[in-house]
């Protein structure tokens, strides 16, 4: 316990606002999560540790903070006073940041006191999360969030992991010892924005090897047969893969 409480003597001593600091700055140091220029959304952040980490890193990015409570304020960083399973916090935080590159969560559920009910209620907090995640990242996006482990942990790993082309579970040194949280790391976040039977309205912006057409709606590519750069055609999405979408063109 000694070795541990070092972070907290530390945190106060470089002005971060809880220990829990140096577990971000570990992770990013393992995993290359946050680059200059990130839009961070960060939920769960009071105090606002991680925020404060969180805009080191991205430096210039737009860093936003979602908590049930008022974060106190910190330098170049906007909070929302929310609940993430609310879609009007999704919505102002959406306004803030438009489409984040990061979505970090170090939440912990309220304590009980019984191990059972608060993996529970951890991992209804992860899945929260990651529901929020799915709705505002970008694609190739990364998320982290905290868990505590016990035997549903499995199942919302898997969940994760369908989600996104890497996902690993980490400790941290900055954890303390005995503690059962764990991290789950998830980065090269798959987005799907178009499901087949989809009509939208497309601008080809490009010429595939084929002659195809090429549009995009959010950035994921979709081909369009018998069309040329600068079309705006409307379309009906007729297969969909984790990479791309093929259409055809509506009359």
């Amino acid at each position: 316990m000694k070795d541990r409480d070092r972070y907290w003597r530390k945190a106060k001593r470089e002005g971060y606002r809880a220990r829990s600091a140096y577990k971000l700055k570990q992770i990013d140091e393992r995993f290359d999560l946050i680059q200059k220029g990130d839009s961070v959304v960060d939920l769960g952040a009071a105090p606002g540790g991680w925020l404060q980490v969180a805009k080191e890193l991205s430096v210039d990015g737009v860093v936003v903070g979602v908590d049930l409570n008022r974060i106190k304020e910190i330098d170049g960083v906007e909070t929302v006073v929310g609940d993430i399973r609310e879609d009007s916090t999704l919505e102002s935080v959406h306004d803030m940041v438009g489409d984040a590159d990061v979505v970090l969560c170090d939440a912990s559920p309220d304590l009980s006191g019984n191990w059972s009910i608060d993996h529970s209620r951890s991992i209804e907090l992860a899945t929260n999360a990651l529901d929020f995640a799915r709705k505002i990242l970008k694609p190739k996006g990364s998320f982290v969030v905290k868990v505590f482990q016990g035997d549903m942990y499995d199942d919302f790993y898997k969940k994760v992991d369908g989600d996104f082309g890497f996902v690993k579970g980490h400790s941290p040194d900055a954890s303390r010892e005995q503690s059962a949280e764990i991290y789950v790391i998830a980065k090269n976040y798959i987005s799907v924005p178009v499901e087949k039977g989809d009509i939208a309205k497309v601008e080809v912006l490009d010429q595939g090897h084929q002659g195809d057409g090429i549009a995009k709606i959010k950035d994921f590519v979709i081909f369009v047969p018998n069309t040329t750069v600068g079309d705006f055609v409307k379309i009906e999405i007729t297969e969909v893969t984790d990479r791309y979408a093929k259409s055809k063109k509506i009359e």
